[in-house]
């Protein structure tokens, strides 16, 4: 490599866009944050009235459970999400590991303060693994279903049909969406006026639905229904599916598209089309079997299902692209094992591919597909994940609201408890259908969330013991100079995850091999709590003796880090380091688990998930891989390690 090396910079979507740019960007909003959302009209409806709840579509009940649904997505959606929760952006960026790393800014005082607000954060990431595998399965098999309308015949080419979209689905994120994510956004205009359409025609013939807009109706039903209208909450939650989305996506498009596709289209849309779907059961009751399907003219019923299931396709790629975006955040702080992240696009910075995630939400959801067999019986699966980081969501909020905000007390009460006693009533209720799949996203959450405090705090155990079995620098640079060694020509870059002391690879390839290069640099990677970090501020060097050099370079969460530009700079700063003339020295560590903390006082953890942390230490993908070194410049040391 000659020549000047130059990082593509990420490109900021502007505060407040207008014109063009700003109807741009709300139509790429419409296609990705609105996907999930905008599908569930498939389903959510049908659900409420199966007969596993005993409501029976009588006039008073329709209009109650239309008047739920209403106020569920003024509430937690416009409400909550749309007007609250897009404030708490972290140099732009949205989601719940964004949320946790912007209160982590400000630490709390007590350690114990410090651990609970992490778990919660981590808990919320894991439950949206569950919901990234559950979103692409309950959505394609509704879509497909539609068949059945036509004729019951088709029904048992439902699954197969559904397996091979599926299939199709995960085989093609290797190679991004940069050229068709262009089409999401019209695709779903196109759903939006097709079912606002369908719910128009339904709503002019029985415009007495209306009146569910009057909370009134909601607060009756619940009177007169008692625990079952308790109980229906866990399906009426499925109206609010993938509102996590509008806040986890806020960094591709900003705050003012987002709520502008939701309060300009695809709000009024879905009232629009609940409400045509509760006119028609009023008009007839055996609709109630799929109101969806059934809102659409005989002849428009195939259109229709093609339709819904590439609006499925598209609401799932959004999931499956929120379980790369976490999956990375999680690698850059500390909570997951490096993997193979692939950008996709030159352009876009999101679009990145991780293999790894790919496959284990495929198989996943192939696995929910297969045994569940129909979006009715996943209905009771789906829930519990999307109103457990719903709750989350409001608990992470109000702390960030009172330690960084400082908002009034009356204030924070307010929000808190209005908010957290919605939430909680949508969780409780799809907690009861726990027995009957409600499990399944739980289990992925707690094995998720194993694996990252695993992970998070083996690595903390394996520096101490690094540290240890390090020595301090300054003790080191006085022996090289009473003792010089042998010195080489060109530069020895030695990577090492801590800034303090001397590597252990460089002090085993000082015993091993007893030359050094005449150049020495030490390369400490870091993550910061932000987003991503100026280049100018990204990369530190200190000129130590004897032609050594430490440099630490820091990233944001939502950046993957470059060798190469941290050498440029190093270049920039008179450091001798021409790429041909450059070795990287890592080292690879083969772990031991022990009973017991490694030494008195020494951090611990049980047996168990010592063994967990070697075989994900085993599987990483290697610091070469990684980090994108030339394979031919890297030399690696290994070290038994017992911990």
């Amino acid at each position: 490599m000659t020549g000047e090396y130059r990082p593509v910079e990420r490109q900021h979507v502007e505060a407040n866009p207008r014109g063009k740019r700003l109807a741009i960007l709300t139509l790429g909003a419409l296609g990705v944050v609105y996907g999930d959302i905008g599908t569930s009209p498939l389903y959510a409806l049908r659900e409420v009235f199966s007969e596993k709840y005993g409501i029976h579509p009588t006039h008073d009940n329709v209009l109650g459970v239309l008047s739920l649904v209403f106020w569920a997505l003024i509430l937690v959606i416009t409400v909550k999400y749309v007007v609250f929760i897009l404030k708490a952006d972290n140099r732009g960026e949205g989601g719940i590991l964004a949320m946790l790393a912007l209160l982590l800014q400000k630490e709390p005082t007590k350690r114990s303060n410090r651990f609970l607000v992490i778990a919660l954060g981590l808990l919320g990431a894991a439950l949206l693994y569950g919901d990234g595998m559950i979103t692409p399965a309950i959505s394609v098999l509704s879509a497909v279903e539609g068949l059945t309308v036509a004729s019951d015949a088709l029904r048992p080419a439902v699954v197969p049909l559904a397996t091979m979209i599926l299939i199709a689905l995960f085989l093609a994120q290797r190679f991004g969406t940069a050229r068709v994510g262009a089409l999401f956004g019209p695709i779903t205009l196109v759903w939006f006026f097709v079912i606002a359409l369908l719910g128009v025609r339904q709503v002019v013939a029985s415009p007495e639905v209306l009146a569910a807009l009057n909370p009134i109706w909601a607060i009756r039903f619940f009177a007169e229904a008692g625990a079952k209208g308790f109980f229906i909450m866990g399906a009426v939650v499925l109206v609010v599916t993938g509102g996590e989305a509008l806040y986890a996506d806020m960094g591709h498009f900003g705050k003012r598209p987002i709520r502008l596709a939701w309060v300009g289209i695809a709000l009024p849309a879905l009232v629009l089309n609940y409400f045509g779907q509760g006119a028609l059961i009023l008009a007839d009751a055996a609709t109630v079997s799929n109101p969806f399907f059934l809102l659409a003219p005989r002849a428009m019923l195939y259109p229709l299902v093609a339709l819904a299931t590439v609006a499925t396709i598209i609401a799932s790629q959004a999931m499956i692209s929120g379980a790369f975006s976490i999956t990375q955040q999680c690698i850059q702080l500390g909570y997951s094992p490096r993997m193979t992240i692939t950008h996709t696009s030159a352009r876009e910075f999101g679009q990145i591919y991780i293999p790894e995630i790919n496959n284990a939400l495929m198989v996943g959801c192939l696995l929910i597909v297969f045994g569940f067999r129909s979006s009715e019986a996943l209905g009771a699966a789906y829930g519990i994940a999307v109103t457990g980081t719903f709750v989350l969501g409001t608990i992470l909020y109000t702390i960030i609201a009172l330690r960084r905000w400082h908002w009034a007390p009356w204030k924070v009460a307010l929000f808190f408890g209005t908010f957290i006693t919605v939430d909680l009533a949508l969780f409780g209720a799809s907690a009861s259908k726990f027995i009957h799949g409600g499990w399944v996203p739980v289990l992925i959450a707690l094995v998720i969330f194993t694996l990252m405090t695993t992970w998070k705090r083996g690595r903390a155990i394996l520096t101490e013991r690094m540290q240890d079995i390090s020595l301090p620098m300054d003790v080191f640079l006085d022996d090289i100079g009473a003792n010089p060694r042998t010195r080489v020509p060109g530069t020895a870059v030695f990577m090492t995850s801590e800034s303090l002391g001397v590597p252990v690879v460089l002090l085993h390839h000082l015993k091993h091999n007893k030359v050094l290069h005449e150049t020495v640099i030490i390369l400490s990677i870091r993550t910061a709590d932000v987003p991503e970090t100026q280049r100018h501020e990204r990369v530190a060097i200190e000129a130590l003796a004897h032609g050594f050099f430490r440099v630490i370079a820091t990233y944001g969460f939502m950046e993957s880090p470059d060798v190469k530009e941290i050498l440029q700079r190093c270049r920039d700063a008179g450091i001798a380091a021409r790429p041909l003339d450059t070795s990287y020295y890592l080292g690879r560590e083969q772990l031991i688990p022990r009973r017991g903390p490694w030494r008195k006082g020494g951090m611990s953890m049980n047996i168990a998930r010592k063994k967990i942390f070697a075989v994900m230490s085993r599987n990483a993908r290697s610091a070469t891989e990684y980090f994108q070194l030339p394979p031919n410049r890297v030399v690696e040391l290994g070290t038994q390690i017992e911990f």
